[in-house]
């Protein structure tokens, strides 16, 4: 057996015990942050919790569990000066309730991003900011959602990895506005398996197999940096922005937890 194996395992079956006792209690309780996540991730650092430096948005009741839209729009501008360096998404109530962390730079133009995440049970979805002098901020929403973490595998599983890596990228308009934060998408095909999610034909757990970091650059210099776990949708699709200062190339790397490589890249015309 793999090592690390029996301690996600552990992970995921007491993340999953806890969530329902939340839940069961006051859905809205926030027992899990105070508790035990602030410190494991932030330690005892400050953090100013408000909108005035990033902002979460996410539905109060979502429709899809495993497909819940969330943006994050950050306040500040991205200048060499000052900008928000990094965004931590946390997901308190899922078994795995760290879903992704985003470095940024001053190339990123903008610190808005946008995705799809999986929600478990109700919980309070936390976006952190680290600006970079260092200083942390956080915006969160409560989400009404249960069981995204573990909803059944589509029966087109074969199909899915059929497409396994493929990436594209999606522009706003034909040509980039040089000098000017830029809107671009980058879709991944990857079913993201939670391994929480039973397959439809076999009626077995499926071992978990998602991606876990994502790079993106313009002619080599890195726009966007991403770590990511289970709680990121299949399919994963990334809404980011970039400042093209001429035409290049921008080029997506993604890595999955199995250690399966993949990149792809599009020339940015001005």
């Amino acid at each position: 057996m793999q090592t690390g194996i029996l301690p996600r395992i552990w992970l995921l079956v007491t993340g999953i015990a806890l969530s329902t006792l939340v839940q069961a209690t006051d859905p809205q309780d926030e027992g899990a942050w105070t508790g035990a996540l602030r410190a494991q991730y932030f330690g005892d650092r400050p953090i100013e919790e408000g909108n005035g430096v990033i902002e979460l948005t996410a539905p109060y009741r979502a429709e899809d569990p495993a497909l819940v839209p969330i943006q994050i729009t950050g306040k500040i501008p991205q200048t060499a000066e000052k900008y928000i360096r990094r965004i931590t998404l946390i997901i308190d109530n899922n078994p795995v309730p760290f879903a992704a962390s985003f470095d940024l730079t001053p190339a990123s133009g903008k610190a808005d991003l946008a995705m799809r995440v999986r929600v478990n049970s109700y919980t309070y979805v936390r976006a952190i900011a680290e600006t970079s002098d260092g200083k942390l901020y956080m915006s969160k929403a409560f989400v009404k959602a249960s069981g995204g973490c573990s909803a059944p595998l589509g029966a087109d599983l074969d199909a899915a990895m059929a497409r396994l890596g493929k990436m594209k990228f999606r522009m706003d308009g034909d040509k980039a506005v040089l000098g000017q934060p830029n809107a671009v998408q980058l879709l991944v095909s990857h079913p993201n398996i939670t391994g929480l999610q039973m397959d439809q034909i076999s009626r077995l757990i499926k071992p978990a197999h998602y991606v876990e970091e994502v790079k993106v650059s313009f002619d080599g210099t890195p726009v966007l940096t991403a770590r990511t776990d289970i709680a990121i949708s299949a399919d994963p699709n990334f809404r980011f922005y970039f400042v093209p200062d001429k035409a290049g190339e921008l080029k997506a790397e993604i890595r999955d937890n199995l250690g399966k490589t993949f990149t792809a890249s599009q020339t940015v015309t001005d």
